[in-house]
């Protein structure tokens, strides 16, 4: 049975192509490189290089791709010959070159020891075998057994595994002589890009002037030189690996400013596709912004808001809040006719104002979806200072019902809002109220929010105050 076995085993590998010395091509053969970036660390490199094949076997080793490749999605082909290749295999060595795996990949084998006399300066070898290199390093000399480093180790070669940068070996038929062009795709991780947003009010604070920037990151473990950038902004469904192996990377982040020039946008498929006018280099650990987009004098508006819970309108509470917040939010619309109109990545707006001495002060950010054209964005910036409410219940009873499902409860609450500051103001006050509601009776007129929501518009003079008033009927 073994010699069958062995008879076999040895067909199979005689079949096999019989390939020629390692051709190795480097960054200095790229010609061309383009990268498409997606949301949550995912993106898509096409890398062009000139290579010059001999006709028939051959292993071509590409050198500095992405560290963090998906080689299962690694894909060659040449553009310049239509029978230029035929792809037998594909190895991605990502494990690098450094004295420590290099010590690894010598467990079992022989190296040489060299130690410096220390009078005469006299180098002497002795043969050790490496019996471990877990936390240090155990060696077998002769017939002892030593650990750490008794002098200098001394390696007759590095492992073909074993690489001073990321390489992918592609084991291929070329079907000519001639140098051709070669376009190597794959997906990778270790790039990503996020939106971020500066906003600037006008002193009156009925427009606002918005440049959006990209903040790129490169940690994939290459450099992509002079690349053809272009990002999609939406939710592209992954599935899910069974098990991701974690490898820690230590980073360096360098931050790039480029002069200001808006992306061209498209739409690709479901998603939204943005694309850099000119080319860029990412580098390795290196973290660069590219100007988005800029719009100047969106008209905005300004909304206090101060909102309620529900939980008050089935029972007896009095007094419900002194000095409660009114939070501050300004919203725009993204159409072309206040100066906008293009869709908005997701990402952080951040939002300032100028003192009166001409400087901007930060007054506050929040975060953004994905927004299409035509749509408001909404952002809430904090609490306002001086404008502050207090709340209380001024009546209740129970109007009937014996259980959970048919109570009918009537509520009047008396709501108090100052306003602190030099100009009048409008605060929206939204109460969500349960159940089946009428409002019975109100001192402002309120309109219906939502099915659960009423809605009122109250305007409070400068250095003054306004009581909203209103009692409800509520079913259950």
């Amino acid at each position: 049975m073994s010699k069958r076995i062995g008879l076999v085993l040895f067909l199979v590998l005689a079949a096999l192509p019989a390939f020629a010395a390692e051709i190795v091509s480097t960054l200095a053969d790229q010609q061309e490189v383009a990268v498409t970036i997606y949301n949550d660390d995912l993106a898509l490199v096409r890398d062009r290089r000139q290579a010059a094949l001999p006709k028939g076997d051959v292993e071509l080793a590409l050198r500095e791709v992405s560290a963090r490749m998906r080689p299962e999605t690694a894909l060659l082909r040449s553009l310049s010959q239509t029978d230029g290749l035929a792809v037998y295999e594909q190895n991605f060595d990502f494990d690098l070159l450094t004295p420590g795996k290099l010590l690894e990949k010598y467990v079992g084998r022989d190296v040489q020891v060299v130690r410096t006399h220390p009078q005469s300066g006299a180098d002497q070898s002795e043969t050790a075998r490496v019996l471990a290199a877990n936390d240090g390093v155990v060696l077998k000399i002769g017939e002892r057994i030593e650990t750490g480093l008794p002098g200098r180790l001394v390696f007759p070669e590095v492992p073909a595994n074993l690489r001073d940068r990321p390489t992918l070996v592609v084991s291929l038929e070329s079907g000519s002589a001639a140098p051709q062009q070669l376009e190597l795709s794959y997906l990778t991780g270790g790039l990503g890009w996020r939106a971020d947003y500066v906003a600037g009010l006008s002193a009156d604070e009925k427009a606002l002037d918005l440049s959006g920037w990209v903040t790129l990151t490169n940690q994939s473990g290459t450099t992509y030189r002079n690349a053809r950038l272009q990002l999609v902004a939406g939710d592209v469904n992954r599935v899910q690996d069974e098990l991701m192996p974690q490898r820690a990377m230590l980073r360096e982040e360098a931050m790039v400013r480029a002069a200001p020039a808006p992306m061209a946008e498209e739409s690709l498929f479901e998603y939204h596709l943005y694309t850099l006018p000119r080319p860029t280099t990412l580098k390795e650990n290196q973290t660069k912004q590219v100007a988005l987009l800029s719009a100047s004098a969106v008209p905005m508006r300004k909304e206090y808001r101060l909102g309620g819970g529900s939980h008050y309108y089935q029972g007896r509470y009095g007094d419900l809040g002194e000095k409660l917040k009114v939070a501050v939010f300004v919203e725009f619309d993204n159409k072309k006719s206040s100066r906008l109109g293009m869709p908005l990545p997701k990402g952080v707006v951040r939002v300032y104002k100028q003192d009166r001495s001409g400087q901007p002060q930060f007054i506050g950010e929040d975060r953004i979806d994905h927004t299409p054209e035509n749509e408001t964005v909404r952002l809430k910036l904090g609490e306002a200072f001086d404008v502050t409410a207090s709340r209380k219940q001024t009546d209740f009873r129970k109007l009937g019902g014996d259980s959970h499902y048919n109570y009918r409860f009537e509520s009047a609450f008396e709501l108090k809002i100052k306003n602190a500051k030099d100009e009048a103001v409008t605060v929206t006050v939204v109460e969500p109220v349960p159940g089946d509601w009428k409002v019975l009776g109100e001192s402002h007129k309120h309109r219906k929010g939502a099915a659960n929501a009423a809605v009122w518009e109250v305007p409070v003079p400068a250095k003054g105050e306004t009581t909203l008033t209103y009692r409800v009927e509520v079913n259950y």
